[in-house]
């Protein structure tokens, strides 16, 4: 299968920076690589490939931003998104559609620190873990100075949130962290990579391919990793604060082949993957032979005193297990393309 060049305004040593995409300059050259080499339109596709790339942000792919994603290397989302890049340029002609998630926060979430107070009105630093006992203790509590804004008695909001923090745990999940402001919505930080936003955008003229963009993690009382879910779908009552979205395996249906890559490996790509997984095994467990992990193009998080490439390596596993194929960025078209 001929594999498509990388074209010569693509620079991998940018990847890790910040610019402006030129998006004429690039639409005219999109037009013409597409006469040049042949590319039809993504409607007349005879096999339906669909990439997801989840949360490729600056907040976590640029070095020097919030939750960037550097791996045991240093360097892993830069690193990752070279690969990426080059994917998305070489097998343009093969790519049908591009699905984009991107994690959107506001300053008062369950998970970030102005939520959370101590009895001295003190907040927890970033990267802290809630238990159930902390909340219990009231070594942390609920900041009722937030509850105005989000619409919410103080006593209902204390009670949810130990409900939540028990439930987290519960379900075997990591406990609640406390993440540094990250993916503001309106901030550069929830941009996506100029350099897959150059990429995404010259695959969507070269093929007449609108790209998907799913936003998730609004909703302040619940994290929110999976595109597909939330970590909490119910407050202390009982009653559905947020709620499940079907469309992705829907769309997993409908394609041949569904390529997965983005960060972090070891949350919201795992936790992405998993919920999908479980959406699968209720309809047809043979969906899962349609989903391809791009492995190279993924890292865990790792920061002082966390290092989850482990457990990342764990979930890649369970998820292979279950039929899930998983490949690199480089390996040959003929051992993933389903054509």
């Amino acid at each position: 299968m001929v594999t498509l060049p990388i074209p010569e305004f693509h620079d991998p040593e940018k990847v890790g920076e910040i610019w402006r995409v030129n998006y004429q300059q690039r639409a005219a050259d999109a037009q013409l690589w597409a006469a040049k080499y042949d590319i039809q339109p993504s409607g007349i596709d005879p096999v339906r490939v669909n990439l997801l790339l989840v949360d490729v942000q600056n907040t976590f792919c640029i070095p020097g931003f919030e939750l960037f994603v550097a791996g045991r290397s240093g360097n892993a989302a830069v690193e990752d998104n070279q690969r990426l890049a080059a994917f998305v340029y070489h097998n343009l002609n093969r790519i049908t559609g591009i699905t984009l998630t991107m994690d959107t926060h506001q300053a008062i979430q369950i998970f970030h620190a102005i939520y959370l107070v101590d009895e001295d009105g003190n907040h927890p630093d970033a990267y802290s873990l809630i238990s159930t006992e902390d909340i219990q203790s009231g070594k942390w509590g609920f900041n009722p100075a937030a509850a105005e804004t989000l619409l919410i008695e103080p006593d209902t909001a204390q009670r949810n949130l130990e409900h939540y923090v028990r439930a987290l745990e519960a379900a075997g999940k990591y406990q609640l962290t406390v993440w540094p402001y990250h993916a503001m919505l309106g901030g550069i930080g929830h941009a996506i990579v100029p350099a897959i936003e150059e990429a995404v955008f010259f695959h969507s003229v070269a093929r007449y391919s609108q790209p998907d963009f799913q936003i998730k993690g609004m909703n302040p009382f619940t994290e929110h990793y999976s595109v597909i879910g939330p970590e909490v779908l119910e407050d202390a009552r009982g009653e559905r604060i947020a709620a499940r979205n079907p469309a992705f395996v829907q769309k997993l249906a409908d394609c041949d082949l569904t390529l997965i890559a983005g960060q972090a490996k070891s949350h919201c790509v795992a936790y992405t993957v998993s919920d999908l997984l479980d959406d699968i095994l209720k309809v047809d467990a043979k969906l899962a032979a349609k989903v391809c992990l791009l492995e190279d193009c993924t890292s865990p998080v790792v920061v002082p005193g966390m290092d989850y490439t482990e457990p990342a390596e764990a979930a890649f596993q369970r998820f292979a297990e279950a039929g899930i194929k998983l490949i690199k960025s480089t390996d040959p078209v003929e051992s993933w393309y389903p054509g």
